[in-house]
């Protein structure tokens, strides 16, 4: 049979914004499928101002080129006013009218990108997955012009994951913290494009470290209490909840307040034990329960609570997986720290020289900070012979330049 003429131009539009069909536009319209049919017939009605506008919002071009014909013809002073005052609201995405609207696939494709970044953060240097992030960050804030819908909300979440790699890198890996400011800032914008609440709270939580590492608690503690809330408007998993007190309770602990850093980590085990309905994002790789108790194994050794820290962290490491290269550095220097502060300097240098064995593998800023912490604390040693040995590695040529570059 052939089939009946319709409106291509609104069916194409419609898909490329991610609504598959007649019924899912009509939900996001507020208005019976019906009336999506009459659109996407031959000769489609001119619409009412008010869904004219919804359209040419949620669609991102004008009904023009949505196959619709005003009253009259386009060319009678009348018709050209109805067309103005349906496409009034434009002015906030303007080149959403005349862009070329990519493909719904889009998205999937840019999301593809956006998970294999996510997965080499874990194997791959720093400063070779940084430039490429980016590079993806920068492909997707010139997508977003080009979708609309449903598949501009995926590219503006998959923009606001890479945004949020990008700053971990920064901070974490190259010790840019200004920078990362700005980053996360990015990513946190491209979270309300995608109107993505629980990867605005991770985002706002991680914007906590930055005044957090600078001994700034109150703003800290205000950044928490934002991503707090962004938390509560998504449904968020048991792993979420938990790494939020775990983020807080590293701030408080960076702060001089370890009693209230460990009241926290209790908090997070008795979240991670009750569990939740709700599955944790894809996104949230870089938490388990592993995670949190290098978490408490550090805050440990900062209150003072040497055996119970090393007996923490040395379950840390017989249960973290294979893959864990980063964490297990900074493992590795928290359980040298241990040894440090209980006059073991053997103890120490062995943990810490393991620490840059491990760096060798894979770089990272954080755990190096953690060995150069450890060097500090020995400085009543200096002159013994396991002391020196860890000096010849720590300013060797290669591991000196590697850390100068980063």
């Amino acid at each position: 049979m052939t089939p009946k003429p319709s409106n291509t131009r609104l069916k194409a539009a419609r898909l490329a914004a991610g609504y598959n069909s007649q019924q899912a536009l009509a939900t996001a319209l507020g208005v019976g499928v019906r009336q999506v049919r009459r659109w996407e017939s031959e000769n489609p009605p001119w619409p009412h101002p008010e869904l004219g506008e919804a359209l040419t919002r949620i669609l991102g071009q004008g009904l023009d080129a949505l196959g619709f014909t005003p009253p009259g013809g386009r060319d009678r002073p009348e018709a050209r006013r109805r067309l103005a005052g349906a496409t009034v609201g434009l002015a906030a995405v303007p080149s959403q009218a005349t862009a070329t609207m990519q493909p719904a696939s889009v998205a999937t494709d840019f999301e593809a990108v956006t998970r294999s970044h996510r997965r080499l953060y874990w194997s791959v240097a720093p400063a070779t997955l940084h430039p490429a992030a980016i590079a993806h960050a920068t492909l997707g804030c010139a997508l977003l012009p080009e979708t609309a819908g449903q598949t501009r909300r995926a590219v503006a979440a998959a923009l606001a994951e890479t945004w949020l790699l990008a700053g971990r890198i920064e901070f974490f890996d190259l010790c840019e913290p200004e920078r990362a400011s700005n980053t996360f800032l990015r990513a946190l914008q491209a979270a309300g494009e995608a109107d993505a609440p629980l990867l605005g709270s991770a985002i706002l939580a991680h914007t906590a470290f930055i005044p957090a590492w600078a001994g700034r608690r109150d703003d800290a503690a205000e950044r928490m209490v934002a991503a707090r809330t962004y938390a509560r408007r998504g449904a968020p998993s048991a792993e979420l909840l938990a790494w939020l007190d775990a983020v807080e309770a590293e701030c408080e602990t960076r702060c001089g307040n370890s009693n209230t850093a460990l009241h926290l980590i209790g908090h997070a085990e008795d979240v991670l034990a009750a569990g939740s309905e709700h599955a944790s994002p894809d996104w949230l790789d870089w938490f388990s329960p592993v995670r949190l108790a290098a978490f408490k194994g550090n805050t440990q050794l900062k209150a003072g609570h040497l055996p119970q820290a090393r007996t923490t962290l040395l379950g840390v490491l017989a249960e973290m997986p294979v893959a864990e290269n980063k964490q297990r550095t900074v493992v590795y220097g928290d359980l040298a720290a241990v040894e440090a502060a209980s006059g073991n300097p053997d103890g120490a240098c062995k943990y810490a020289l393991r620490a840059l064995d491990q760096l060798e593998v894979t770089w990272y800023a954080t755990g190096m900070d953690r060995v150069r912490e450890v060097r500090r604390a020995l400085a009543p040693h200096q002159n013994e012979q396991c002391v020196r040995d860890l000096d010849d590695r720590l300013y060797g040529w290669s591991t000196t330049v590697s850390a100068l570059a980063r």
